[in-house]
């Protein structure tokens, strides 16, 4: 199989993933409306219920593909993703439609965990780290059409038809792997399902520095993210007004975050993934403190807002993947138990995270911008343990 078709089999793997949460951001006001829920925040139960899934399944994936390798428990999990999106989309109450999103996230648990495992098992050091920045450039490019999908969808019918169209992708997904991605786990390689050796390869995750506290900086600064994802359907329509062209403003975000990703994949082999990931988090820190104090002034209008969000989020792209193929590098041995430990953290401490911000919103930007420079600190604050306090080094090269 060519390079492209790897990384576009593993990409669309992990999208199904973000399209299950970009596709609902503009359909929040009518599941709200269909079934009668009044707290708007309380809509944004829709996603966590949904990311909780997704991020503890992970821990029970992640030994089973070590064991029974990676292809049939990716095709168990897109089953169960394809057969969650139609129960969505029968779902007679707010609280079935959570429950289907809770096991709709543990379908799509195999796929993250898998697709990472699968480019563990094939790459190594800087070489990963750039395969991984094309596998996010193809994963960013889903929410910039996820809510524009999901706003047609909604003008041509209604929010049900979404999950129709997520159990179509599920099943053409699943269809594509299953011809043309092969077993990556070679037998020799296999580890048994015991106890004590699952114990042991979680041990191995927590016990290793770098792998630890890259995992803990990475959920915290994807909290950040989620917590955009929470509010930025009130914040661009109610704040900001932009109704309908909402979708176009938030793809607007994600065309430069794949674009980021992109360009990290070509200089991620120059530079390395310590010098970018730990310059562009600096960064990501010094613009959140900037948006929090000009929020904590007062309202911004909204060309402030979208500039410094279009400083912002690219950033996403060359941390994300730089720190997951960091923490990724030490554990080869246990790929599947190691992505499935660092996807929970991840996760799981992000969505966990992103909803505290969420929750706070009170109908400004200033809980999320406050956000934003508060777990970017905390963020950088691990990346210092992991690396013994010297940043910007070069790493270990293939």
């Amino acid at each position: 199989m060519s390079r492209p078709q790897f990384i576009a089999i593993v990409a669309s793997l992990m999208a199904l993933n973000a399209l299950a949460i970009d596709i609902m951001l503009p359909a929040f006001p009518d599941i709200a409306m269909g079934f009668g829920v009044t707290d708007a925040n309380q809509v944004q139960f829709v996603l966590l219920t949904y990311i909780i899934g997704f991020g503890g399944a992970q821990l029970f994936f992640g030994p089973i593909s070590d064991r029974f390798g990676r292809r049939n428990p990716l095709f168990i999990g897109i089953a169960l993703y394809a057969l969650c999106s139609i129960a969505g989309a029968l779902a007679p109450s707010f609280e079935f439609l959570l429950l289907a999103r809770f096991l709709q996230g543990i379908g799509a648990a195999a796929t993250r965990v898998i697709a990472l495992s699968v480019v563990r098992d094939t790459h190594s050091g800087r070489g990963m780290a750039a395969t991984m920045s094309l596998v996010m450039m193809v994963f960013m490019v889903v929410p910039v059409f996820a809510p524009m999908m999901g706003q047609v969808i909604i003008l041509a019918g209604d929010w049900h038809l979404i999950f129709v169209f997520m159990t179509a992708v599920s099943l053409l997904v699943g269809t594509w792997a299953a011809y043309r991605l092969p077993e990556t786990l070679k037998p020799e390689n296999r580890r048994p399902l015991t106890l004590k050796s699952i114990r042991e390869a979680f041990a191995i995750v927590l016990t290793n520095r770098i792998a630890l506290f890259y995992t803990l900086a990475t959920s915290f600064y994807f909290g950040s993210l989620f917590g955009f994802l929470n509010v930025a359907q009130p914040i661009y329509v109610d704040i900001y007004g932009l109704g309908s062209y909402f979708p176009i403003a938030f793809a607007a975000v994600a065309v430069v975050m794949a674009g980021s990703s992109f360009l990290n994949a070509r200089l991620v082999g120059r530079f390395g993934q310590r010098r970018l990931s730990h310059g562009a988090l600096i960064a990501y820190l010094v613009l959140g403190v900037i948006f929090a104090t000009l929020t904590a002034i007062g309202p911004i209008p909204f060309w402030l807002f979208f500039g410094i969000s279009l400083l912002m989020m690219p950033l996403f792209g060359f941390v994300g993947s730089n720190f997951n193929s960091i923490a990724m590098e030490p554990l080869g041995a246990i790929a599947g138990t190691a992505s499935s430990t660092l996807g929970f953290a991840q996760t799981v401490g992000g969505g966990v995270v992103g909803a505290l911000i969420g929750q706070a919103y009170d109908g400004t930007v200033f809980p999320l911008a406050a956000g934003y420079a508060l777990v970017s600190a905390v963020s950088l604050i691990m990346v210092v343990i992991a690396e013994k306090g010297r940043l910007f080094g070069v790493g270990t090269p293939d």
